[in-house]
């Protein structure tokens, strides 16, 4: 029979293990499921250009997915999230791929340097570009109504993708862009919010683990507090890096949205009625036409519609986040 002490050591790192793990399933569930809805809406919003409300605020996002609900049922604020676990999944695996048979590196060390950052830039920049006509597809998913959708299977992403990519599958209009001249806005857009993600959350786990740190010497670090310090730094780091890249690019999302959208012949649900339906009839010629077009028909704040979701999307998970940390402290408190 083992001692008293070695018993208590095992439950506790037991714990610890139990903890971890439900603490990122807990995050990964509020990333990818939880916030699907927000996103749904969100990209709902950017690509209608007929739209009146631009639904800035909390408020009206929330009241206009109740509508969508009550019309459509809930699969209205759920669809094509299969899709994006498949786009996941297939950016995952083009970039392990590229990297094993090219010298680009999928990690840079510490001892960085100009080119290695470079390199390791371009890898990400080749990957998007093998992803992009399977975020086509999968965008298209989440922004087409779900009155019209004849429901597709979950790997419909993927032959339309292809489809896309060859130029085979659904016809589509003239006013469909080449995937050629969409690659420079999906490109920047993915490498400038891997950049400023990478940024803030170097900065702010920086940040954390020193106050963390200052705090364990001032006053001695609690077992309970030394635990939370495991896990928490790291999980708020990555949501504050999500926040600020996804509100710094808001914009430009905005732009490459209608651009990817543009003759698929898409049906989106009208965001200021909550129910009937629109078709996307965009003319843009490229990434400057559409900037300058959405400027002067729907001002500085047509670039930003639908920014209410982003700030529901983010205070669920800042509320997951916290109600997460409350469970793990009391879970860790009555085990001492």
């Amino acid at each position: 029979m083992l001692p008293k002490e070695p018993m208590e050591l095992i439950k506790t790192e037991q714990l610890n293990r139990f903890a971890g793990f439900g603490i990122g399933l807990a995050s990964l569930f509020t990333e990818n499921v939880l916030a699907h809805p927000c996103i749904v809406l969100r990209r709902q919003c950017q690509v209608n250009y007929h739209a009146r409300h631009y639904h800035l605020t909390p408020f009206t996002v929330i009241n206009i997915m109740y509508s969508f609900n009550k019309t459509q049922g809930p699969r209205a604020l759920w669809k094509g999230m299969g899709s994006t676990f498949i786009v996941q999944g297939i950016t995952l695996g083009a970039e392990g791929i590229i990297s094993e048979f090219t010298p680009l590196p999928r990690e840079i060390s510490h001892k960085w340097n100009p080119k290695q950052i470079g390199e390791h830039l371009l890898l990400k920049s080749l990957t998007y570009i093998v992803a992009m006509p399977f975020y086509s597809a999968s965008l298209i998913e989440t922004v087409q109504s779900e009155i019209i959708r004849d429901g597709a299977g979950i790997l419909e992403c993927v032959k339309e993708g292809i489809g896309r990519a060859i130029g085979l599958g659904v016809p589509h209009s003239k006013r469909l862009l080449p995937l050629l001249s969409l690659v420079f806005p999906t490109v920047l857009h993915g490498v400038l919010h891997y950049v400023i993600s990478s940024v803030v959350q170097k900065v702010v786990l920086l940040i954390l683990k020193r106050k963390a740190y200052d705090g364990h010497l001032a006053e001695g670090a609690s077992p309970v507090q030394s635990m939370l310090d495991a896990y928490f730094p790291e999980l708020i780091a990555n949501f504050a890096a999500s926040l600020c890249s996804d509100v710094t690019l808001y914009p430009l999302e905005t732009v490459l949205h209608r651009l990817h959208v543009q003759g698929t012949r898409t049906i989106i649900d009208n965001t200021d009625l909550g129910y009937e339906v629109l078709p996307i009839n965009t003319q843009y010629e490229g990434v400057r036409d559409c900037v300058n077009t959405i400027r002067q028909e729907e001002g500085a704040l047509g670039f930003y519609k639908g920014f209410g979701a982003v700030v529901v999307q983010y205070t669920l998970h800042a509320a997951v986040l916290q109600i997460t940390k409350i469970i793990y402290s009391t879970l860790l408190q009555n085990s001492a």
